[in-house]
């Protein structure tokens, strides 16, 4: 915990004074972080769960909420989905830690009658004052001439406000393969978002029907209206045109990702009609493509439903969801809760088991980007997904990409340690001998696997030498890329016995920045050409 840790060094090494203000600066020391309150109850969490979508509560506060059909309003003005509970055994374990360093006791879960209460007075905020008939007039006029302009026009201003994006790097921001030290470029697109289906075909023959024109405000009524509608013909009208208008106006997408557009979206996620159920998801992955719309999507519950997809919807739909969630973890408040409502099982068995090229695409990136947080390592590793990726990297043919995944598993210890036990020495080391990879990133990122896996381990020597990996290191320091050889070198220096200590941790971690900081750097790839090719910004 940065931060207590500074009150801490504040009232260690600070100069004796008053004794007030010695308690004032022991009370500072003591607050806990916001994250660790309760939004509903305020107190600190004893018993933390991750909701549907993806804010953190107190059990008891869901319940409280649950039991009275309540959802309160957060501070970024949108609601939690309470349908999806799921214990938050990481913010958990942390508050007992600030605790233990605080010198406090563990928070005990609060009384349901107290919570009862707190709720009900929200409740009696939310309904307000009755408004009366002289007020409506006053609204009225201010309807008529607004202080600020809210419109779904064709074009934007700027973007909007959202407190809860942190990504450090604009999506605009294009990484040249000369400056980036990535072995492989990824699209921030999923590939679902330049496919021809048969969706689509239906989309076309339906839009004859349908105006061509970016929604106004009453238009965006019709489109919530179509939504909404118990027709099915009418929802596949809205979801074909929401499709299209969010594919091909990308100004739009900020506007459109509304309370009230998500909430008509969302049941339709689940329709058991296939063309609702596929321009619907298909829509979702539009509107996530912004940044400022990506934390939006999670936290108003959306990756329960494309979990379901994903484990046994159409292979159409499928794509979708996968480039769905390969789109929202792309930002990084979404990451850990995308793991915590369970989308790793789902995601491991469409890298290993489906027949599209596109949803094992898409799966792949999805896992890279989910695996660069620790607590969903730990989960792919408790999954036993270790040997599996390792037959993946061999077999299958998102190997560069399953690589990458194995990369960021190694780079912790319950990662190693499982890698080491699957035997991935011996295996990395074969590929590399057998010179079976597809292409030269392939076979860099192999190598950087092999260094990760090199770092902090006592194991990695003998297991090296038994797989007889000093030629194979040999030939790459000779004629490898630049990237691949600097590796090499590393490595054989280390199983020489010529290890530089401190100095060579701190270069490990300066190469490893070529394997995972794609979770900072975005990267675009043309659309209808291979992986490898060139970044571009034109699609």
């Amino acid at each position: 915990m940065g931060g207590n840790g500074k009150h801490r060094w504040k009232i260690s090494f600070r100069r004796s004074s008053s004794s007030s203000s010695t308690s004032s600066s022991k009370m500072e020391a003591k607050q806990p972080p916001k994250d660790f309150l309760c939004p509903i109850s305020g107190s600190l969490m004893a018993d933390p769960v991750v909701v549907a979508s993806g804010q953190t509560f107190e059990r008891v506060s869901v319940q409280v909420c649950g039991d009275l059909g309540f959802s309160p309003e957060l501070e970024d003005g949108s609601r939690p989905d309470f349908t999806a509970v799921i214990a938050n055994k990481a913010i958990k374990s942390t508050i007992n830690h600030w605790c233990d360093e605080a010198g406090m006791e563990h928070p005990q879960a609060p009384d349901y009658s107290s919570v009862e209460k707190l709720v009900r007075a929200l409740m009696a905020e939310r309904q307000g004052p009755e408004i009366r008939v002289s007020e409506m007039a006053l609204l009225r006029g201010v309807a008529e001439n607004p202080p600020v302009i809210f419109s779904h026009a064709t074009t934007e201003l700027g973007p909007r406000v959202n407190h809860f994006y942190s990504s450090s790097s604009e999506e605009s921001v294009v990484i040249t393969s000369e400056n980036s030290g990535t072995p492989l470029p990824f699209a921030t697109r999923p590939l679902c978002y330049s496919s021809s289906s048969s969706s689509e075909i239906v989309e076309n023959e339906a839009l004859s029907q349908i105006p061509n024109l970016a929604p106004t405000c009453e238009e965006e009524d019709q489109l919530v209206k179509k939504l909404k509608s118990p027709q099915i013909v009418e929802q596949e009208e809205g979801v074909i045109w929401m499709r299209k208008i969010t594919r091909t106006k990308e100004e739009l997408r900020v506007s459109l990702c509304s309370t009230r557009l998500l909430l008509s979206l969302k049941p339709l996620i689940l329709s058991k009609y296939a063309l609702v159920q596929t321009n619907a998801i298909a829509s979702l992955v539009n509107l996530s493509l912004e940044k400022t719309n990506k934390v939006t999507i999670v936290r108003s519950g959306f990756v329960p439903p494309l979990i379901d997809v994903l484990k046994g919807g159409s292979s159409e739909a499928q794509e979708h969801a996968a480039g769905a969630l390969f789109s929202l973890a792309l930002e990084d408040d979404n990451k850990m809760a995308i793991g915590v409502l369970g989308a790793l099982p789902p995601l491991m068995h469409a890298l290993l088991r489906s027949e599209s090229d596109r949803t094992q695409h898409d799966s792949a990136l999805a896992l890279y980007h989910l695996s660069l947080v620790q607590s969903n390592r730990v989960k792919l590793v408790k999954l036993n997904s270790v040997p599996t990726l390792l037959t993946l990297a061999q077999t299958g043919s998102s190997a560069s990409r399953v690589l990458l995944i194995l990369c960021n598993l190694a780079a912790c210890n319950e990662g190693r340690s499982a890698m080491l036990d699957a035997n991935a020495v011996e295996v990395l080391v074969g590929m590399l001998r057998r010179n079976e990879l597809d292409s030269e990133s392939t076979r860099e990122n192999c190598v950087a696997a092999l260094f990760a896996l090199s770092h902090g381990s006592m194991r990695f020597r003998g297991l090296a030498k038994e797989a007889r990996a000093m030629e194979v290191l040999r030939e790459i320091e000779e004629r490898g890329s630049d990237r691949a050889r600097e590796k090499a070198k590393r490595m054989l220096m280390m199983m020489r016995g010529r290890d530089e200590g401190e100095d060579e941790e701190g270069d490990f971690e300066a190469a490893m920045e070529s394997v995972g900081r794609l979770g900072a750097t975005r990267y675009r790839v043309p659309l209808g050409r291979n992986i490898h090719s060139p970044n571009s910004t034109t699609f």
